[in-house]
């Protein structure tokens, strides 16, 4: 195993305590430390010692695709990793958005291929399915909710100009697009006054609490509405999101691991400064309820938990280790990047033991054994969910 060093996002929503105390860093750190990336994208490629420089991973996977990668991985995901393991941390709301499948990233890559950056929706042909795992109390808005429900909380706020809206959403699931480009799609210029009569109701309730919480921090942006669409959800640590391709959804407090293919694919739908195209995100969009987007942890073994999800470009496992359990080893093949979310861990492949500490993060080759992990801590295992 050979240590791994991930850049650090500094997006305005970051927080500037959760990721500097998992590093044992002093606190506020300088600026907001959104996101810690530990992978091989090119947006923000993590760093392997080498001859006493650190070399992109991306430059390492490009190069030595049978050591990092190992055939199968190749063959199905070609010269590149297929996740991106990352530690998010937000003391604002991220923006409501969805990802496209991976059909849709393909086609929408392939059309706009020929326009400046700023024009476009699609800046590589991959899907962008994720997980996320709460380190801290997590909250968030994913996935639609049943319609009824929400047409009532908008109901609530007594706001005539709201009602078409309302209507669609008691027809159930079939009112969700006409809803959601409604509120999406409302005029600039009347925007402040349909927020201004929302915000100045008597609605009560969780509900409207949200909207004022969202619309206090994106004035304005009708995606404060669009959120009582959404299920919102309150993780304790050790629960998950499971986010597949083109469901709403946005992160608004807390720190966790996640997951995702290795893509940077974002279809925003508001509660952001940033590009929003109405149309194509309704293109993408998948109109139907979601049952329930928690995912508990599930055990494998002793002091082994997964999150298992439906898609082939990755897997985590989590991995405790002590005095009731004081080693495991993990027969998990492919590249393995390895995250130390608390204490002390000592993980070896058999090319070289390397031992962790809370924020610390290693990388295993393909042609590794099995992992074993020992020690005294917690830790995140990312691999290819290739079996």
């Amino acid at each position: 195993m050979e240590p791994l060093y991930g850049p650090i996002r500094d997006y305005a929503w970051g927080s500037r305590s959760a990721i500097a105390l998992l590093q044992g860093r002093a606190v506020p750190s300088a600026g907001p430390e959104a996101e810690l990336w530990l992978g091989a994208h090119p947006g923000a490629p993590a760093r392997v010692d080498r001859a006493g420089l650190r070399v992109s991973l991306c430059d390492l996977v490009r190069d030595e695709p049978g050591q990092w990668l190992g055939q199968r991985v190749s063959e199905r995901f070609g010269n590149r990793l297929p996740f991106l393991l990352k530690v998010l941390a937000a003391d604002a709301p991220l923006s409501l958005q969805a990802h496209p499948d991976a059909e849709q990233a393909r086609a929408g890559f392939a059309a706009q291929a020929g326009r400046p950056a700023g024009e476009r929706n699609y800046s590589d042909p991959h899907h962008k399915p994720e997980l996320l795992v709460a380190l801290t109390p997590f909250e968030a808005l994913c996935g639609f909710r049943d319609p009824v429900e929400s047409a009532e909380a908008l109901a609530a706020f007594g706001v005539p100009e709201l009602t078409p809206v309302v209507t669609a959403l008691r027809a159930g699931p079939a009112g969700l697009r006409t809803a959601v480009r409604a509120l999406l799609g409302w005029p600039v210029a009347e925007r402040d006054e349909l927020l201004g009569s929302v915000l100045a109701s008597s609605a009560d309730g969780p509900d409207a609490e949200l909207v004022r919480r969202l619309a206090k921090a994106y004035p304005a942006d009708p995606g404060a509405l669009v959120a009582l669409l959404l299920h919102h959800v309150r993780l304790e640590p050790g629960e998950g999101i499971w986010m597949p391709a083109g469901n709403l959804h946005a992160y608004l407090s807390g720190c966790g691991v996640e997951i995702m293919a290795a893509s940077d694919n974002v279809l925003r739908g508001g509660l952001t400064p940033k590009r929003v195209d109405v149309d194509e995100l309704l293109r993408v969009l998948r109109f139907e309820v979601l049952d329930d987007p928690v995912r508990a942890a599930l055990p494998v073994g002793p002091g082994v938990d997964w999150w298992p999800v439906p898609v082939d470009d990755f897997a985590l496992h989590r991995v405790r280790v002590g005095a009731a359990v004081p080693s495991v080893t993990l027969p998990l093949p492919g590249p393995r990047v390895v995250l130390c979310s608390g204490g002390s861990i000592t993980v070896d492949d058999g090319a070289g033991a390397l031992t962790l500490v809370s924020g610390e993060a290693a990388i295993g080759t393909a042609a590794g054994e099995p992992l074993r992990i020992s020690g005294a801590g917690e830790g995140y295992v990312a691999t290819s969910g290739l079996r």
